[in-house]
């Protein structure tokens, strides 16, 4: 997965329905995306035009996953057999975070949240959605109100000033836990005591709300200045057997559900017996690494760019008792590269890097370490094309492709795969 943390707003399928997830990277449209419906044709989303997020709702679910399939072979068949495609029994309301971003809309002559409309920054007002934690959509629409009752007011992008810019919740899948982040484009926050009461009194379910300062005039979502109104600051949740603690800005997978079905079979593929010495590149705050660990690694390294995420994965080594586990914060290719100068060896690594596939320094360090196995976690099927071409000419074998559906309704496709490696002749 992506580990570059800067949030940047973007339309629906970048940044609340789609994106697989990532964070600050912007989807590349399919080349071969269906054609729009007609009229009336299989959308029952009133702003599925404007919004752009779900790119394939005018098709049925079985469709969807058939036009995603076909692409997946289409680009991935010529490594090998492609799996067919892990889908989802219920394909709705997975996202467990949403986001929203705020403005005043002049000619309806009120507050408005909702996302950006396709390349552009006009906004789509949005009070629920078929992909998105109703919970979350519920709070957010409560919080554009209570703008009103305490006369808050909206960010103006084009003048830099105003109150509130975007919401951010997150909401434990297996806990229920529920984090709420206002990002202010001001730290003068009135009747900031008086606004927390009344927003957990209309939503009980409400762990934790933090207020993040981003007061430049930037399209970044989130600023450096982050304060913790209520609550510990961060919620935890439950996955393929451990707790992790996520906090505002470190990454977690928003389809929990999927993600045991791409962990179960990432483990699967890396076929851990109890004394492998594993490396997780990209960790995040650790949910690969922690699992493998739990179920069967000798030992596990993460390398993890995100300061704030090393710091939860730390912290969720050590709230799941796993002492066979450890995380540094750097560069994941910068950190391989020292390590095959220092001919530092794994025998089963895990990539999960951002939509923009592995650098090409990252994948000579990796060949040059010689894993006995590589796992290999994507969210485009066509960057992973370009990277398994390169460590296919390195001695490296494309064993099984296994598709997983994390994204249902939108382009976006999840594969995992399985890589050994052959001795060089």
């Amino acid at each position: 997965m992506e580990r570059n943390h800067s949030h940047r707003p973007g339309p629906r399928g970048s940044s609340r329905s789609g994106g697989a997830g990532r964070p600050g990277q912007k989807a590349k449209p399919s080349r071969e995306a269906p054609a729009a419906p007609s009229q009336g044709a299989g959308a029952p989303c009133p702003v599925y035009r404007k919004c752009g997020g779900c790119q394939l709702q005018n098709l049925s679910y079985p469709r969807q996953l058939a036009w995603k399939q076909d692409r997946c072979q289409k680009l991935l068949g010529k490594f090998g057999k492609v799996s067919p495609i892990l889908g989802m029994e219920t394909p709705y309301h997975y996202r467990n975070k949403v986001q929203a971003a705020f403005a005043y809309d002049k000619r309806r002559g009120r507050i408005v949240s909702g996302v950006y409309q396709s390349s552009t920054h006009k906004i789509v007002p949005v009070d629920s959605c078929q992909t998105e934690d109703e919970t979350a959509d519920r709070i957010i629409v409560s919080i554009r109100g209570l703008l009103k009752d305490f006369k808050l007011q909206a960010y103006d992008e084009n003048t830099g000033r105003g109150f509130l810019r975007h919401v951010l919740v997150k909401r434990g899948f297996s806990t229920g836990q529920v984090m709420v982040v206002l990002v202010t484009g001001t730290p003068v926050f009135t009747a900031k005591k008086h606004f927390v009461e009344k927003l957990r009194e209309l939503h009980p379910e409400i762990t934790t709300i933090l207020q993040n300062v981003n007061d430049k005039r930037t399209s970044l979502v989130l600023g450096e200045r982050e304060k913790v109104l209520y609550g510990p600051g961060y919620i935890v949740d439950e996955l393929c057997g451990c707790r992790f603690r996520i906090s505002a800005k470190s990454f977690y997978q928003i389809n929990p559900v999927q993600t045991e079905v791409l962990y179960a079979k990432a483990m699967e593929f890396a076929g851990l017996s109890g004394r492998e010495k594993v490396l997780d590149a990209y960790c995040g705050i650790g949910t690969i690494g922690l699992v493998a660990a739990k179920h069967g690694a000798g030992q596990v390294l993460g390398v993890e760019l995100n300061p704030d995420a090393v710091k939860d994965a730390i912290q969720n080594a050590r709230e799941n008792g796993m002492k066979n586990a450890w995380f540094t914060c750097g560069d994941a290719g910068a950190f391989l590269e020292e390590a095959a100068l220092e001919r530092e060896r794994w025998d089963v690594v895990f990539m999960d890097p951002p939509r923009a596939g592995a650098s090409r320094e990252f994948l000579t360090a990796l060949c040059a370490c010689a894993p006995k196995r590589v796992v290999y976690i994507s969210c485009d099927p066509e960057t992973l094309s370009r990277d398994l071409g390169i460590l296919q000419a390195n001695h490296y074998k494309i064993e099984q492709i296994q598709p997983v559906d994390m994204f249902p309704h939108t382009q976006h496709i999840e594969c995992v795969v399985k890589l050994t490696r052959r001795e060089a002749r």
